[in-house]
């Protein structure tokens, strides 16, 4: 059915076409049973628990898609195991100006700079906190720094707690966006200094809550001259020191290498984020290095290029526990969902596992 309607939907500006999907992800949030009826639901072979959370499904849905957390009678009934929500941030943003988004057709992939738009911690608060959802479906809250370059330093680390402090008793895990470079320098919380005082603020508000929420932190993919491994393993000591429970990897990327689209159009375009097929190598290579830093002691949700059973199997082998998807489902619609599920048991076959468990960082 989506193959009939995307031509519609492209024919659309890409952010009015998201706020089409969104239209359709409220009503059908109104009518869970019948999406359900609709999609159905994984092989329990794709079960796992992590966290001590139960995980249906190794798949769920990227941060960036559903901002402010109004799908989530939806997101459970496509089948998938977890959602993303987010990125939220301490104050609400009407994000940068439009035009903001941008598909390119010939990678599959998508460009924007919507600059953090969403209503503000308290307010998605609100939302959690009057919204039901299946035991066996998880939320993960994203939260990263208000989009103001004003904020920076200390300010910036107390944007955060803000957001810590409302979100988190909502939360079934907790993402930090330190990758996000939302400031006007470019930088990001990635920088071992800044990543520790920030951790050192939010981990002493979950103590302070006494809270057992996982906290997580979201990096950005490996630049087009490769891996950084000094700097990622720096990160990542930084984190594990403060308890960190796991990571997502990765983030969009700000460079234009090795994409098909006509290098007038991309000049045309600007300046944004790139997600989509363009970023599966790069994703997958930083989750493999992830794997074996950490030695396969957290968890490791991989993002960027989840469009296919192929790629979902791929980045579980390289090490990650979960996948999610975004621009997948952009290009290949709800039934993307179900897809990914048959042909992830069907993977397992082929290589005589049990479950998808099994299978996590057989390549790494």
């Amino acid at each position: 059915m989506y193959r009939l309607v995307r031509p519609l939907l492209f024919r659309l500006d890409p952010e009015r076409a998201h706020g089409a999907g969104m239209l359709a992800v409220r009503l059908g949030s109104a009518a869970p049973g019948v999406v359900r009826a609709m999609y159905g639901g994984p092989s329990a072979r794709l079960a796992q628990t992590l966290w001590e959370l139960p995980f249906r499904s190794p798949l769920g849905l990227a941060a960036g898609f559903d901002k402010n957390a109004e799908g989530l009678g939806l997101w459970p009934g496509l089948g998938l195991g977890f959602a993303e929500v987010g990125s939220v941030t301490a104050c609400a943003s009407e994000g940068n100006p439009k035009p903001r988004a941008f598909r390119l057709n010939e990678d599959r992939a998508l460009i924007n700079r919507m600059g953090l738009n969403n209503e503000g911690a308290e307010a998605v608060a609100r939302r959690l906190r009057r919204t039901d959802w299946p035991a066996e479906f998880v939320v993960a809250v994203n939260i990263a720094k208000t989009h103001d370059p004003g904020i920076l330093g200390d300010a910036g680390v107390e944007d955060f707690h803000t957001s810590v402090r409302h979100l988190l008793p909502h939360a079934d895990l907790l993402v930090l966006n330190v990758s996000c470079p939302n400031t006007a320098e470019g930088k990001t919380f990635e920088d071992p200094e800044a990543l520790d005082a920030l951790l050192t603020t939010v981990m002493a508000e979950r103590a302070g809550q006494a809270s057992h929420v996982p906290v997580l932190v979201k990096l950005s993919p490996p630049g087009p001259d490769g891996l950084d491994a000094e700097a990622v393993n720096e990160s990542v000591a930084v984190c594990l020191g403060h308890g960190v429970a796991g990571f997502v990897a990765t983030n969009t990327t700000s460079d234009r290498d090795n994409l098909t689209t006509p290098a007038s159009r991309l000049d045309a375009i600007g300046r944004g984020g790139l997600s989509g097929a363009p970023l599966a190598a790069r994703a997958d290579q930083m989750i493999r290095h992830l794997y074996t830093t950490t030695g396969g002691s957290v968890p490791l949700i991989g993002v960027g290029g989840i469009d296919s059973a192929e790629a979902a199997y791929r980045r579980i082998r390289l090490g990650a526990s979960l996948v999610e998807t975004y621009t997948g489902l952009v290009y290949e619609g709800p039934g993307l969902v179900r897809r990914i599920h048959r042909g992830l048991v069907k993977c397992l076959d082929r290589d005589g596992l049990d479950s998808i468990a099994d299978a996590v960082g057989l390549d790494a």
